[in-house]
Protein backbone atom coordinates (compact mmCIF):
# COMPACT_ATOMS: atom_id res chain seq x y z
CA UNK A 1 0.00 0.00 0.00
CA UNK A 2 1.52 3.76 -0.82
CA UNK A 3 2.00 5.70 1.77
CA UNK A 4 -0.29 8.85 1.90
CA UNK A 5 1.17 12.43 1.83
CA UNK A 6 0.99 13.86 5.08
CA UNK A 7 0.59 17.67 4.90
CA UNK A 8 -0.73 20.98 6.87
CA UNK A 9 -4.58 21.29 6.27
CA UNK A 10 -6.08 23.56 4.57
CA UNK A 11 -9.16 25.75 4.02
CA UNK A 12 -9.45 23.66 0.61
CA UNK A 13 -9.26 20.20 2.44
CA UNK A 14 -12.59 21.39 4.93
CA UNK A 15 -15.39 18.81 3.13
CA UNK A 16 -12.72 15.96 2.56
CA UNK A 17 -11.46 16.38 6.01
CA UNK A 18 -15.03 16.38 7.38
CA UNK A 19 -15.99 13.27 5.63
CA UNK A 20 -13.13 11.52 7.42
CA UNK A 21 -13.83 12.81 10.48
CA UNK A 22 -17.24 11.47 10.42
CA UNK A 23 -16.05 8.05 8.66
CA UNK A 24 -13.93 7.36 11.40
CA UNK A 25 -16.00 7.98 14.30
CA UNK A 26 -18.31 5.88 12.70
CA UNK A 27 -15.21 3.13 11.93
CA UNK A 28 -13.74 3.83 15.46
CA UNK A 29 -16.83 3.92 17.70
CA UNK A 30 -18.88 1.00 15.90
CA UNK A 31 -18.45 -1.23 19.20
CA UNK A 32 -18.66 1.98 21.77
CA UNK A 33 -21.55 3.81 20.68
CA UNK A 34 -25.06 2.93 19.89
CA UNK A 35 -25.74 2.33 16.16
CA UNK A 36 -28.39 4.75 16.12
CA UNK A 37 -26.65 7.29 17.95
CA UNK A 38 -23.53 7.18 16.09
CA UNK A 39 -25.51 7.41 12.95
CA UNK A 40 -27.35 10.32 14.07
CA UNK A 41 -23.57 12.12 15.67
CA UNK A 42 -21.73 11.19 12.10
CA UNK A 43 -24.39 12.66 9.67
CA UNK A 44 -24.45 16.48 9.68
CA UNK A 45 -21.50 16.76 7.33
CA UNK A 46 -22.15 20.39 6.63
CA UNK A 47 -21.84 20.99 10.17
CA UNK A 48 -18.21 18.97 10.34
CA UNK A 49 -17.27 21.25 7.20
CA UNK A 50 -18.20 24.14 8.98
CA UNK A 51 -15.70 23.39 11.77
CA UNK A 52 -12.74 22.13 9.68
CA UNK A 53 -13.49 25.78 7.67
CA UNK A 54 -13.50 27.97 10.99
CA UNK A 55 -10.32 29.47 12.04
CA UNK A 56 -8.13 27.09 14.64
CA UNK A 57 -7.10 30.20 16.98
CA UNK A 58 -3.82 30.63 18.63
CA UNK A 59 -1.18 27.40 18.30
CA UNK A 60 -3.89 24.95 17.24
CA UNK A 61 -2.90 22.92 13.98
CA UNK A 62 -4.05 20.29 11.97
CA UNK A 63 -2.33 17.73 9.19
CA UNK A 64 -4.13 15.67 7.26
CA UNK A 65 -2.92 12.23 5.42
CA UNK A 66 -4.09 12.70 1.67
CA UNK A 67 -5.40 8.94 -0.18
CA UNK A 68 -2.75 8.58 -2.36
CA UNK A 69 -4.77 7.87 -5.35
CA UNK A 70 -5.66 10.94 -7.29
CA UNK A 71 -8.86 9.58 -8.50
CA UNK A 72 -10.38 9.17 -4.90
CA UNK A 73 -13.68 10.69 -4.56
CA UNK A 74 -14.23 13.97 -1.78
CA UNK A 75 -15.62 11.56 0.61
CA UNK A 76 -12.69 9.04 0.50
CA UNK A 77 -9.68 12.11 0.02
CA UNK A 78 -8.10 12.65 3.56
CA UNK A 79 -7.38 9.12 5.50
CA UNK A 80 -6.31 10.20 8.21
CA UNK A 81 -5.73 13.64 10.62
CA UNK A 82 -4.63 15.12 13.23
CA UNK A 83 -4.76 18.43 15.63
CA UNK A 84 -2.98 19.87 18.40
CA UNK A 85 -3.11 22.85 20.74
CA UNK A 86 -2.45 24.30 24.22
CA UNK A 87 -4.08 22.38 26.34
CA UNK A 88 -7.76 22.88 26.80
CA UNK A 89 -7.93 21.56 30.14
CA UNK A 90 -8.22 23.83 33.49
CA UNK A 91 -5.92 21.56 35.11
CA UNK A 92 -4.00 20.93 32.41
CA UNK A 93 -0.92 18.56 33.37
CA UNK A 94 1.50 19.54 30.52
CA UNK A 95 0.96 22.66 28.33
CA UNK A 96 0.84 20.62 24.75
CA UNK A 97 -2.85 18.41 23.89
CA UNK A 98 -3.37 16.31 21.66
CA UNK A 99 -6.83 17.44 20.49
CA UNK A 100 -7.43 14.51 17.72
CA UNK A 101 -6.24 11.55 15.79
CA UNK A 102 -7.66 9.12 13.36
CA UNK A 103 -6.97 7.24 10.29
CA UNK A 104 -9.63 5.07 8.52
CA UNK A 105 -10.02 2.07 8.87
CA UNK A 106 -8.20 0.40 6.08
CA UNK A 107 -4.88 2.32 7.04
CA UNK A 108 -4.89 1.17 10.91
CA UNK A 109 -1.73 -1.06 11.75
CA UNK A 110 -0.16 0.72 8.57
CA UNK A 111 1.73 3.04 10.79
CA UNK A 112 -0.23 5.92 9.69
CA UNK A 113 -1.38 7.06 12.79
CA UNK A 114 2.36 6.91 14.10
CA UNK A 115 3.41 8.88 11.25
CA UNK A 116 1.00 11.60 12.14
CA UNK A 117 1.77 11.65 15.66
CA UNK A 118 5.31 12.18 15.06
CA UNK A 119 4.70 15.27 12.75
CA UNK A 120 2.32 16.27 15.64
CA UNK A 121 3.35 16.07 18.31
CA UNK A 122 7.11 13.94 18.08
CA UNK A 123 8.88 13.32 21.40
CA UNK A 124 6.95 16.38 22.92
CA UNK A 125 5.17 15.93 26.56
CA UNK A 126 1.41 16.07 26.00
CA UNK A 127 -1.46 15.06 26.82
CA UNK A 128 -5.15 13.48 25.28
CA UNK A 129 -8.82 12.37 26.27
CA UNK A 130 -9.50 8.42 24.83
CA UNK A 131 -12.48 7.28 25.46
CA UNK A 132 -12.53 4.25 28.01
CA UNK A 133 -13.31 0.81 26.36
CA UNK A 134 -11.49 1.96 23.15
CA UNK A 135 -8.99 -0.36 23.52
CA UNK A 136 -6.85 -0.24 20.21
CA UNK A 137 -6.60 3.36 20.77
CA UNK A 138 -5.33 2.77 24.10
CA UNK A 139 -3.18 0.49 23.06
CA UNK A 140 -1.66 2.64 20.13
CA UNK A 141 -1.30 5.19 22.75
CA UNK A 142 0.49 2.84 25.27
CA UNK A 143 2.97 1.94 22.50
CA UNK A 144 3.61 5.75 22.52
CA UNK A 145 4.77 6.31 26.06
CA UNK A 146 1.08 7.67 26.85
CA UNK A 147 -0.49 6.18 30.07
CA UNK A 148 -3.38 7.66 32.42
CA UNK A 149 -3.19 10.29 34.89
CA UNK A 150 -6.03 9.13 37.09
CA UNK A 151 -8.42 11.94 35.47
CA UNK A 152 -11.46 11.25 34.12
CA UNK A 153 -14.95 12.92 32.83
CA UNK A 154 -18.08 12.28 30.87
CA UNK A 155 -18.55 13.54 27.11
CA UNK A 156 -22.28 13.95 26.48
CA UNK A 157 -22.13 13.73 22.45
CA UNK A 158 -21.20 10.08 22.64
CA UNK A 159 -22.37 9.54 26.32
CA UNK A 160 -18.93 8.42 27.23
CA UNK A 161 -17.07 8.27 29.86
CA UNK A 162 -13.65 9.55 28.62
CA UNK A 163 -10.08 9.57 30.58
CA UNK A 164 -6.97 11.46 30.03
CA UNK A 165 -3.98 10.04 28.73
CA UNK A 166 -0.26 11.48 29.75
CA UNK A 167 3.08 11.65 28.69
CA UNK A 168 5.92 13.36 30.16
Amino acid sequence: MQQPEIRPATLEDAEAAAWCHLLCWREAYAALVPPELLLERTSDVARRIDRWSAPLGDGRRRWIALNPDPAAPVNERVVGFVGTGPGRDQDSPVPFELEAIYTRQAYWKTGLGGRLLDVAVGKEPAFLWVFEGNERALRFYRRHGFEPDGVGKHDPYFDLHEIRLLRR
